[in-house]
């Protein structure tokens, strides 16, 4: 009995605390004004964050005017808003505990020591940051850039402090920790060249057949805007055992070698068969001995 005499006073009470509680006028304002606060700061952050990065855009787009290198220039901008939106991020969130009043001695020196501790175990992510701001402060490569890093080529789509993303041609994306990138191939830095080599048969007359060749990479030189020279026969590279081994080079665009290559032997090929010249093919050639009878 006197235990349900006691639990119906203490409802009682919480159910009377409650209804103060929610009828306080003083304290549902001093709750109006910090989520208030708390709402301009979100605002104003991201206001500072879309200006910010409205400016770095904008300098970006006036690189061409300030003689900036156009690759570095893409790089530095997306680590620069980066490190924008973090700041903004870190902030706001330091100005919002300060609306709740929380001290920040106490936290910063306890960041101190867990900072010191991670530090310790952290060493490969300290790694990662300063190969990362090397990467860029020595514009080793950029985005943009086709690049090889170990087994991995493609296109860089991101270079950050702590990783860098690589879109390969089929459509995957490689995350490489800056830490690992050891060594480093640019394809786009410096001209390609394109070295076609074409065979032709031993019965043809080689005189010609060479000619043909040089007339048709003439006119590819001349209609393909990624061919910056014109294309060069250097002659024969090499005699085979059953076919004549022709070579044509030429200067192009950086990382477009390939599709000039291609576009080479389609119309030498095409040319060839114009002209009549034998592209050498396997062949089996069937002696039969008839003997007389005697």
């Amino acid at each position: 009995m006197l235990d349900a005499i006691a639990v119906k006073f203490n409802l009682n009470e919480i159910w009377d605390r409650f209804i103060e509680f929610m009828t306080d006028g003083d304290r549902w304002i001093d709750y109006s004004i910090v989520g208030i606060k708390i709402i301009l700061i979100i605002l104003l952050a991201k206001i500072a964050s879309k200006l910010l990065n409205k400016a770095i855009r904008r300098i970006a787009d006036e690189k061409d005017r300030l003689k900036f290198n156009p690759r570095r220039t893409t790089t530095i901008m997306r680590l620069m808003s980066n490190i924008v939106n973090y700041a903004i991020s870190f902030i706001t969130v330091m100005m919002v505990l300060a609306v709740f009043e929380v001290p920040f001695g106490p936290m910063l020196a306890g960041a101190g020591v867990v900072g010191l501790a991670i530090g310790f175990g952290a060493q490969s992510l300290v790694k990662d940051i300063i190969t990362g701001f090397f990467i860029i402060f020595e514009d080793q490569f950029a985005v943009g850039d086709i690049i090889q890093t170990g087994s991995f080529k493609g296109t860089v789509d991101e270079i950050g402090l702590r990783v860098t993303r690589i879109k390969s041609w089929t459509g995957e994306v490689h995350i490489i920790p800056n830490g690992s990138i050891v060594e480093v191939t640019n394809f786009s830095i410096n001209n390609s060249i394109a070295v076609v080599d074409i065979s032709i048969a031993y019965e043809m007359d080689m005189d010609r057949a060479i000619g043909i060749i040089k007339d048709t990479v003439q006119e590819i030189g001349m209609n393909n805007e990624n061919i910056l020279n014109e294309p060069e026969v250097l002659g024969i590279q090499s005699l085979a055992a059953s076919e004549v081994i022709v070579r044509v080079t030429c200067e192009c665009k950086p990382n477009q070698q390939y599709g000039v290559s291609r576009q080479m032997n389609a119309e030498i090929k095409k040319s060839f068969d114009a002209h009549g010249i034998e592209i050498p093919y396997p062949r089996i050639v069937t002696y039969q001995r008839i003997e007389k009878a005697e």
